[in-house]
C-alpha cells in the first residue's frame, strides 16, 4: 500500500512536468534560475513572518503573498529540471524555503486555538530538520520525495483557505482535516527518509 501510494502520487506530479515543459523550454528566461525563485520565495516568507508579528490584518496582501510564495514551490523544481539546473544547493534551499514559509505560518494561526495539531505539525518538521542536517555532515545528496511534496501542497491548500476565509478567528474544520493529512504525509515522508536513504554526492 505504502510504494503503490508512492507510486499513485509521482504519476500525478509527473504531470506538472508534462505541462510545464513546453512553455519553460520555450519561453523562460535563462537569466532566471530555479534558485532565484526558491531564494525570492525565502524572501516572500520572512515578509510575511514580518506582517504577522506586526498584527497585519489585511487578508488580501498576506493572501497575495502566500500564495506567490507557494506558486514559486510549484515551479522552481520544475524549471530546474526542464533546463537541467538542478543542484545540490538548490535541494537544500527548497526544502529550507519549505519550512520558513509553513512553520510561522501555523504557529501564527493554530497556537491559540489547536495547540497539539501545531505540535503534531512542527515534530516531523524538526525530525526532518535533522535529517537535512545529517544528509549535509554525511556528504548525501539532498532530494525532496513525494510525500514531503504532496505535504506541502496540501498544508498549503489548507492555509490559504484559513487566510482567505477565517483569519484572524479560528480555522475552519474542512482546514483542520487538511492539516492532519498535511501530518500523516509529514511523517510518511519521513518514513520514506529512512527506509529510501539519498546516495552520497559524488567528488568526481
Amino acid at each position: 500500500m505504502f510504494f503503490e501510494l508512492k507510486s499513485f502520487l509521482e504519476k500525478i506530479d509527473g504531470l506538472r512536468d508534462k505541462m510545464l515543459f513546453p512553455f519553460i523550454k520555450k519561453y523562460w528566461p535563462r537569466w532566471i534560475l530555479p534558485n532565484h525563485l526558491t531564494i525570492l520565495r525565502i524572501i516572500l516568507a520572512i515578509l510575511l513572518i514580518y506582517l504577522f508579528l506586526n498584527d497585519f490584518q489585511s487578508r488580501l496582501w498576506l493572501i497575495i503573498i502566500f500564495l506567490v510564495a507557494s506558486l514559486l514551490d510549484l515551479f522552481d523544481g520544475s524549471v530546474a529540471r526542464a533546463l537541467n539546473e538542478k543542484t545540490h544547493l538548490g535541494a537544500f534551499l527548497d526544502i529550507l524555503a519549505d519550512k520558513i514559509l509553513i512553520l510561522p505560518v501555523a504557529i501564527f494561526i493554530l497556537i491559540e486555538s489547536h495547540f497539539w495539531l501545531l505540535f503534531y505539525l512542527i515534530l516531523p518538521e524538526l525530525l526532518s530538520g535533522l535529517v537535512l542536517i545529517y544528509y549535509k555532515a554525511a556528504k548525501r545528496v539532498i532530494q525532496a520525495n513525494i510525500f514531503g511534496k504532496t505535504k506541502m501542497v496540501i498544508e498549503c491548500v489548507a492555509f490559504a483557505l484559513i487566510i482567505l476565509f477565517n483569519f484572524p478567528d479560528s480555522p475552519s474544520q474542512f482546514s483542520i482535516i487538511l492539516l492532519y493529512f498535511g501530518v500523516l504525509f509529514a511523517f510518511l515522508n519521513l518514513i520514506l527518509n529512512f527506509i529510501s536513504p539519498s546516495p552520497k554526492i559524488r567528488n568526481d
